[in-house]
């Protein structure tokens, strides 16, 4: 299973809810990562150049086919943005055919209508002992989150335990993307309060 698979079981557990557009890009930096591992892509700067050949999963081998292959390669923020887009949503309907997650009345991580649990499966341990033996790459993408799950330490921007620059990057721009969103996020409520004052106003 690809870490992106691991961090998306690990977002229904958690304590603290995570948003869809959040989780999407986060998911989007574990493929980039597991492409790097895997000898897919390398990082340039803050680039992504194309590789060999894909792992075998198969939103892994998605991402790779939607990777601009001439140069000048796209940058990787621009590309989790382009990638992450309703990935969340992607891996919820996969997870859900795969008979990997059901409904549940009280899980914490809620899609539209739907409020899911993972199933008691071999995939849901691996991803369950990734994560409490705080595996770097697992637990960074999570502190990108801004959870603040015991697990992930104090939920801060720490990508202390990661042993490779181009993790580290990626990892980075997950951060960035992820604060750039709330950003969004914190001025649209602004500009939406600002109106309906207007309309309230005498």
């Amino acid at each position: 299973m690809s870490t992106a698979h691991d961090l998306f079981i690990i977002a229904l557990d958690l304590e603290q809810p995570v948003g869809q557009g959040d989780l999407s890009l986060a998911l989007a930096g574990a493929e980039l990562i597991d492409l790097i591992g895997a000898g897919a892509v390398a990082v340039d700067g803050d680039r992504i150049v194309p590789g060999g050949l894909p792992p075998g999963d198969r939103f892994l081998s998605e991402a790779a086919a939607g990777l601009t292959r001439q140069a000048p390669h796209e940058r990787i923020e621009d590309w989790l943005w382009r990638r992450g887009r309703d990935l969340s949503a992607a891996y919820q309907a996969a997870l859900e055919e795969s008979g990997e997650l059901k409904p549940h009345r009280s899980g914490r991580l809620s899609f539209g209508s739907k409020t899911l649990e993972p199933v008691d499966t071999s995939a849901r341990h691996r991803a369950a002992e990734r994560w409490a033996d705080k595996e770097p790459v697992l637990t960074a993408l999570v502190a990108a989150l801004g959870t603040d799950d015991e697990a992930s330490g104090d939920g801060s921007d720490d990508e202390s335990g990661l042993d490779d620059e181009s993790v580290t990057i990626v990892v980075a721009a997950v951060h960035d993307a992820v604060m750039e969103l709330e950003a969004v996020r914190q001025r649209r409520a602004i500009e939406n309060a600002a109106f309906a004052n207007v309309w309230r106003a005498p």
